[in-house]
């Protein structure tokens, strides 16, 4: 089987998987399930984030499009894309109930469908682990940036979350350490398959669970596709909870231990 072939299959399960849980994953970030993202990460992406008023940016793998959402209110001009028809067609149904001048598109983010120099920065929340190739992937955002434009985008983090981690809890209940393996582990689409952890029983049992292809690589490995594209690394978070926050919300207790998320910024010279 020929790499092109690999890759083309590699493509159409991501696509299929996530156009798979489009529906029930807008539904449950919206029932405001996804804790961790709306207590912590996303909260943390956008302070780390330079002033983008009255910028044109491009949210690559935008799902159902609340980060999105969030760089608009920031005033950004926004288009968002995503590989899954169906949380394209929520995005848009929301921006046609509150328009905040985005624009969505279904697309491939190995084929970006826009010109070279299009965008004066790029952001990705949460879904370059997602893609396959993403060194290609940095490579076309690259190549849709304007010179001095800036990419930000987040993923699990490397070191601390590799296919294997694990809390180890007191006999509270409180997690006081993290067990993580296989971080040399070169996987390509392994699907992981999950809920919500604040996901009600009820609304378990009448869920399928979360199948998300997953493309682990190292810390180093990342820091070459980065500089391989051409991007300099401009600046770098591990997000932390507040004690107060991890008192309030256990989901994120344990980034008080070791990160969960990797934010960072990259620049087009």
């Amino acid at each position: 089987m020929s790499d092109q072939t690999t890759n083309d299959m590699l493509k159409r399960s991501v696509s299929d998987h996530w156009e798979a849980n489009a529906e029930t994953w807008t539904k449950h970030v919206r029932a405001g399930y996804d804790i961790y993202r709306d207590a912590l990460h996303t909260p943390a992406f956008l302070e780390m984030l330079p002033h983008i008023k009255g910028l044109n940016g491009l949210d690559v793998g935008c799902g159902e499009g609340a980060n999105t959402r969030s760089l608009a209110r920031a005033g950004a001009t926004m288009t968002g894309i995503d590989i899954a028809p169906t949380f394209v067609r929520h995005a848009t149904e929301y921006e046609q109930q509150d328009p905040l001048g985005i624009r969505y598109q279904t697309a491939d983010a190995l084929h970006l469908p826009f010109d070279d120099a299009q965008f004066e920065f790029a952001s990705a929340f949460m879904s370059m682990m997602d893609m396959p190739q993403q060194g290609d992937v940095l490579k076309e955002v690259f190549r849709i940036l304007k010179p001095q434009g800036f990419f930000q985008f987040t993923i699990l983090h490397p070191c601390f979350v590799p296919p294997f981690r694990k809390n180890i809890r007191d006999e509270n209940g409180k997690a006081v350490a993290v067990q993580v393996a296989d971080y040399f582990a070169n996987i390509d689409s392994n699907v992981e398959t999950w809920w919500f952890s604040s996901l009600p029983k009820e609304e378990r049992e009448q869920s399928k669970p979360f199948n998300i292809p997953r493309f682990h690589r190292t810390l180093s490995e990342w820091i070459g596709m980065i500089t391989t594209a051409g991007f300099i690394l401009e600046a770098s978070v591990e997000p932390m909870a507040s004690e107060e926050l991890a008192a309030q919300e256990d989901v994120v207790a344990d980034t008080r231990i070791t990160p969960i998320a990797w934010i960072v910024r990259l620049r087009k010279s």
